[in-house]
């Protein structure tokens, strides 16, 4: 018999089972696993084995478990195939926050049903969920939170933790005061350590790391990380406890938020990774790739004018893609560089000339590094032709100079005006640079050569 283990439950595996109608056996073999082991497999499998699966794990009592760890759109597509009735009783044991992300990605009319369908108490607690947008605190923010009033004693707040279900985890415990106002934190460690008839007002800590309904999740996500803390509460405009935020949804959003800036920078979007279509991955690509296009078209234009020039000196067209490519990669270096900085909040946009000036040193720098070995070059390769080795050389320098300047200001720039940096840049500066690169060289080239 052969023993399957963590490491072994793999796609061939599950399709392999899949293929042989092996269904009792798999569904012993998913039994065993983690919901995370399941949830690895899963987004690689066709749409009709995602469907089987989905049905064994519901079969097994097991889908709400894996529910929360996959896409909510995948989810939605599954449960929409279900009765209400069962949706419900799936709804019943995952968290609200879950349910809401889910409920976002069914179809409007769908969701309405399921909605009047449930209970009124689950009902209004999903509902206080949707009135916040998605990407806020209030959005991804679980409501079934652990908290007691500040009078209550160390004995009463432990007896009270262990009666506690259907909480988010808790990891440390929060105070209120009779009006429901956050007033301070206790760690556990702290509690069960505690004299058990003080009260909790009296070994709280008073100054509480706290974010607001409205904030973005991305904000959320550097307090959770900068403080260092396991969970962050939600409070709303009057300081009341309304939420708890925990590390595994911080988790989450930092990997969306940094997917979204890696595939906003390379100009296209989330939705062309799960798409099948290849009509669809054309249209998401086509209006990023249109600033490029027009800038390669001036491009062009500017070379049209000295195209009488380059038939006499046809040595210099050799230099072009190097000199283009080498300002083109430090300006994407740079840009790359500066947006993961402000998304980090370690780039301040008020420290503009700061950053500026120290670009501008690298780019120079690497900019008379590579001037000089391509001048070299040209001379060893073209040197019948007068100053073409000044002529290359200068221009990679002033193209790298000015790529790394370009690279720098363009992303803060766009910040300060509250234009996201990771949407706009790369067109910015791909654009800019074709443009300047070949106006710079030529320009050069008319002032040694021509």
């Amino acid at each position: 018999m052969i023993q399957i283990t963590r490491e072994s439950l793999t796609v061939d595996l599950v399709r392999k089972l899949l293929r042989k109608g092996a269904l009792t056996n798999l569904k012993n073999i998913l039994q065993k696993f983690h919901p995370a082991d399941i949830a690895v497999f899963f987004n690689y499998l066709s749409e009709k084995e995602k469907e089987t699966i989905f049905r064994l794990c519901v079969e097994i009592e097991k889908f709400p478990e894996i529910i929360s760890l996959l896409e909510p759109s995948e989810s939605a597509n599954f449960l929409s195939t279900l009765k209400k009735e069962e949706i419900y009783k799936i709804f019943k044991n995952i968290h609200s926050d879950d349910v809401v992300d889910i409920i976002n990605a069914l179809p409007e009319e769908l969701a309405q049903d399921i909605l009047s369908f449930m209970k009124k108490e689950d009902v209004a607690e999903i509902e206080s969920l949707l009135e916040y947008e998605e990407d806020t605190a209030g959005g991804i923010m679980n409501p079934d939170f652990f908290a007691l009033e500040e009078n209550t004693t160390v004995k009463d707040a432990v007896d009270s933790l262990r009666e506690a279900k259907d909480v988010e985890m808790v990891f440390y415990l929060y105070v209120v005061d009779n009006r429901n106002h956050l007033v301070g934190v206790v760690s556990l460690r702290y509690l069960v350590t505690s004299k058990s008839d003080a009260k909790l007002k009296d070994i709280m800590n008073t100054d509480v790391i706290s974010v607001r309904t409205n904030m973005d999740q991305e904000e959320v996500a550097k307090i959770v990380t900068r403080y260092d803390v396991l969970a962050v509460p939600v409070v709303d405009e009057e300081n009341k406890l309304v939420g708890v935020i925990t590390v595994d949804d911080i988790i989450d959003v930092i990997r969306e938020e940094n997917t979204e800036d890696m595939l906003k920078m390379a100009g296209t979007t989330e939705e062309e990774i799960v798409t099948k279509s290849t009509y669809s991955s054309f249209k998401i690509r086509l209006p990023w790739l249109f600033a490029t296009f027009i800038g390669g078209v001036f491009a062009s234009q500017i070379m049209g004018v000295f195209q009488e020039n380059l038939k006499d000196f046809i040595a210099l067209a050799f230099f072009i893609p190097i000199i283009m490519g080498m300002g083109g990669n430090i300006g994407a270096q740079t840009s790359t560089i500066v947006v993961r900085g402000i998304a980090l909040g370690k780039v301040d946009v008020k420290q503009f000339w700061h950053f500026i000036f120290k670009q501008f040193k690298i780019g120079i720098l690497l900019g008379i590094t590579y001037g000089i070995l391509l001048g070299v070059i040209a001379k060893f390769l073209h040197g019948e032709i007068s100053y073409i080795g000044i002529t290359v050389c200068l221009a990679i320098i002033c193209e790298m100079t000015i790529g790394s300047i370009l690279g720098t200001m363009i992303p803060m720039i766009l910040k300060r005006v509250n234009i996201d940096p990771a949407v706009a840049t790369g067109a910015f500066v791909t654009t800019a640079l074709d443009i300047l690169g070949i106006v710079i060289y030529f320009f050069l080239a008319s002032v040694f050569i021509f």
